[in-house]
């Protein structure tokens, strides 16, 4: 399945992404990230002694929800599964580009503590809601 369109312009632009992972309990653990996205991928970048590595490396299945940073009623989920991992350069490349789409500079070394990867997650289900698809308003304030 390629990925919707609208959810590659969300992935791309300067927007940022809600991660759920299931821990070994059965728990479902999220984190706000940086996301990406290709064709065929939602790309999701990380370090392998993190806990949501670990456990995607034992449960593939993940969601990623991204919002638009403007209006953040225009969203997208993507639940798939893990079906790659890149290492090395190519993973180490493209935290830079994150960095300089997000902070407007390279990702700084010294933060890196283990070794970077790049998650590539293959949709099995996935929603996108567009602008004009329905009312993007704040719902009215409840009393």
């Amino acid at each position: 399945m390629t990925v919707d369109p609208e959810i590659i312009r969300l992935a791309q632009d300067r927007n940022f992404a809600v991660f759920t992972v299931l821990l070994s309990s059965g728990q479902p653990m999220s984190h706000v990230m940086w996301v990406d996205a290709d064709e065929e991928h939602v790309l999701i970048n990380t370090e392998v002694h993190r806990a949501k590595f670990r456990a995607v490396e034992r449960d593939p299945r993940v969601t990623v929800a991204i919002w638009e940073l403007e209006n953040p009623y225009r969203y997208a989920e993507v639940r798939g599964r893990v079906t790659e991992i890149v290492r090395g350069q190519v993973a180490r490349e493209h935290i830079d580009a994150l960095s300089r789409k997000y902070r407007g500079r390279d990702y700084d070394p010294a933060s890196i503590t283990s070794e970077r990867v790049l998650l590539l997650v293959s949709p099995e289900r996935q929603y996108a809601r567009r602008p004009g698809s329905a009312d993007t308003s704040p719902p009215p304030a409840s009393r």
